[in-house]
């Protein structure tokens, strides 16, 4: 069985709601951020981590594309076109996305005191409203490449919460409808119910 390493309030999240989709069993240790049971995992204490046997792994995203390349599922085939695009999109995601909340993060919590800017997070607000309204051109489909759901799509959605806990703007409504509707999915209400629990 997997192991996931993080809590179900960060990017494991992520990793959760993609072994839901895929129907694999996992259990989660519940580990902070920067924590020493994180550590344990990751020198550098950062979730999540996977435990798949005697390999972890780290990253969401690089964990999300492992998975989905193991079972066959919400991902293109590698070495295709369509993985290329795929990729395309999930890197250009991690960029333009999710690495804008995560300075908005550092300069909210995570640095400490004195090393923080909290001027910088309107920036990266206007810069996040951008990039999701050219997210929005983009939607292809129900889903982010097209007819059928992959990686992107629960990197895009979690970006997109992230954002709104985060207390950015509201997204492009084209933008937000699509992310609510995949919030309705099964294995993303699985996800949250832990939370709750």
């Amino acid at each position: 069985m997997y192991k996931v390493v993080g809590g179900v309030k960060s990017r494991a999240f992520r990793v959760m709601w993609l072994l839901e989709e895929l129907g694999q069993p996992y259990e989660i240790i519940d580990a902070a951020p920067r924590s020493d049971e994180a550590r344990k995992y990751n020198p550098s204490g950062k979730v999540p981590a996977l435990v798949d046997g005697d390999d972890v792994l780290t990253d969401s995203s690089a964990i999300m594309l492992y998975l989905a390349d193991k079972h066959g599922a919400l991902t293109a085939p590698a070495g295709t076109p369509a993985r290329a695009r795929q990729d395309a999109m999930l890197f250009w995601l991690i960029d333009e996305f999710d690495a804008i909340l995560w300075a908005a993060a550092k300069h909210s919590f995570v640095f400490p005191k004195d090393q923080r800017v909290p001027v910088i997070k309107d920036s990266l607000k206007a810069e996040f409203a951008r990039s999701a309204a050219l997210l929005a051109e983009r939607l292809e489909g129900p889903f982010l490449m097209g007819e059928e759901m992959s990686v992107p799509d629960i990197l895009a959605v979690h970006c997109i919460n992230w954002s709104i806990g985060a207390g950015f703007p509201a997204v492009d409504e084209r933008l937000g409808a699509w992310a609510a509707g995949l919030r309705k999915r099964d294995a993303f209400k699985a996800v949250r119910a832990r939370e709750a629990a």
